[in-house]
């Protein structure tokens, strides 16, 4: 039997780390996050969520005061719905375009069941909301949770979307 010696590389490993905040109730929040989660509650409940029956609403506090709002729009050819996440960001960029992004909350509700799970923006929304947050060189504030219960607060989307794709890569 022959013995052959391999080359054994060393891998470099990386290790990624996220922190996150988490509230047990809207109650523990600042008053203004507490507004901005009571008009993201508010947009939810005006979502198009016919097949889903999952609504989602987002709030956006900008650098200047305003509010700017979205919900979860659906569509019988189920690529073309749009997140709320998305439809508050993309409605913030048209509207306001030169104006910092400071905080986002999300709520979703669903018509099935009660949503009690802090419920994070999927990964196209954190790809949207990382262009934002690199295009206004500053971060985001992310507050997310169901229907009811706990709220998760994340100080940046780099945190829920650690290895970020961006133009620096164009």
């Amino acid at each position: 039997m022959e013995t052959s010696t391999t080359n054994i590389r060393q891998v470099k490993k990386i290790k990624i780390e996220t922190h996150l905040e988490v509230f047990d109730s809207v109650s523990e929040l600042p008053k203004e996050i507490q507004d901005l989660l009571s008009k993201a509650q508010q947009a939810r409940e005006n979502a198009y969520a016919p097949y889903s029956h999952f609504r989602v609403g987002a709030a956006l506090q900008l650098a200047s005061g305003e509010i700017v709002t979205g919900n979860n729009q659906e569509n019988a050819a189920f690529p073309s719905g749009l997140c709320a996440e998305r439809v508050a960001v993309f409605h913030a960029g048209a509207t306001y375009p030169d104006m910092t992004i400071v905080a986002m909350a999300i709520t979703a509700r669903s018509l099935n069941q009660k949503v009690d799970t802090p419920t994070p923006p999927c990964g196209a929304c954190r790809q949207a909301l990382a262009e934002y947050e690199v295009k206004q060189k500053s971060p985001i504030s992310i507050y997310f949770m169901g229907e009811v219960g706990k709220v998760v607060k994340s100080n940046s989307v780099k945190e829920l979307l650690p290895l970020i794709f961006d133009s620096s890569y164009l």
